[in-house]
């Protein structure tokens, strides 16, 4: 390796140890703003990739939380799993932090359902949850613009849930990670249910980002 690429190395694990501290501090909304932020505040233009960022706010979370961050991993799956009894009926889908394995202080849990009437997975947890919110979102792709709902509220004692409706259609497509670059395959029900029996700190990493 030469110098330059060494320097430029050496630059970009700064930059990534800087913007997980900015988003574990929850200083920042996202990655993108988080390495930008990082960069000025280093006074440096390289950039580090979304997974070397990710990485680096694995190690910090673990250096921080310690042996209470995989106990918190146990209950947020055990919580995910009682919401996903709920919500049989609409094919439920465990993704996110929690899914993945990399779960911290404040990680909230991802489930996505698909139905072809949100309003109904709305009223099921309005019936079963108390602050239910919806908002819906939009996002376009190949010049076609879709429109997904998404539903929040706490599970006692202070677990925040985010619910996202999709079509049935969706139940076989595949998703990339902007993170980690791999797909999004997340856990049913029943892999959930016996992830938490059989292994219930396992994690879903590529080794490295995929391209």
């Amino acid at each position: 390796m030469s110098v330059w690429f060494a320097v430029k190395d050496k630059r970009s694990v700064k930059v990534a140890e800087e913007a997980s501290r900015l988003l574990y501090y929850d200083l920042v909304e996202d990655y993108k703003s988080a390495k930008e932020v990082a960069c000025g505040s280093l006074g440096v233009k390289t950039l580090p990739s979304n997974f070397e960022v990710a990485v680096a706010l694995d190690k910090l979370a673990d250096k921080i939380e310690g042996e209470s961050r995989r106990d918190l991993l146990i209950n947020l799956r055990r919580t995910a799993l009682q919401i996903m009894d709920k919500l049989e009926i609409f094919n439920p889908k465990l993704v996110g932090s929690v899914w993945r394995g990399t779960s911290r202080k404040g990680s909230d849990i991802d489930i996505t359902v698909y139905s072809e009437r949100p309003e109904a997975v709305v009223n099921l947890l309005k019936r079963e949850y108390n602050n239910v919110r919806v908002e819906y979102t939009s996002k376009t792709s190949e010049g076609a613009t879709e429109r997904y709902l998404h539903i929040y509220f706490n599970f006692p004692p202070s677990h925040e849930v985010e619910v996202v409706v999709r079509s049935p259609e969706e139940i076989y497509e595949r998703h990339r990670c902007e993170v980690y670059g791999d797909y999004i395959v997340g856990l049913t029900r029943d892999q959930l249910r016996e992830l938490l029996e059989k292994d219930a700190l396992r994690r879903f990493l590529p080794e490295r980002k995929l391209s």
